[in-house]
């Protein structure tokens, strides 16, 4: 499979599952979920052939994307890594523990 179809293939995928362009695992496994129940063929009994077409659908977009996440190379590199940090975190880096800064500093 070329990059340009499995960039297609993934964007289809994250679609199909409502997500985001960008999504943490937990929110693509939360999206997997909400639609696996939305559309479970035990929810509508006259229309059960095309809730599992649906879930079919729902199942593959999922596998597209965990086949994708598992062959993702994470960066752990300091500028990535930084990327990431709390706001807390943040803060310290920027102004450091100085009294006048922090949250347990004592009013004059």
């Amino acid at each position: 499979m070329s990059n340009y179809n499995k960039y297609e293939a993934i964007t289809k995928a994250r679609e199909i599952l409502d997500l985001p362009e960008s999504a943490t695992m937990e929110e693509i496994k939360s999206h997997y979920k909400i639609l696996l129940k939305k559309w479970h063929p035990d929810v509508s009994q006259e229309k059960k052939e095309s809730y599992e077409k649906m879930i079919r659908k729902i199942t593959d977009a999922y596998n597209c994307i965990m086949i994708y996440c598992s062959d993702y190379k994470f960066s752990f590199s300091k500028e990535e890594v930084e990327k990431y940090i709390s706001p807390e975190e943040w803060w310290v880096k920027r102004f450091g523990n100085d009294g006048i800064w922090s949250s347990d500093s004592k009013e004059i």
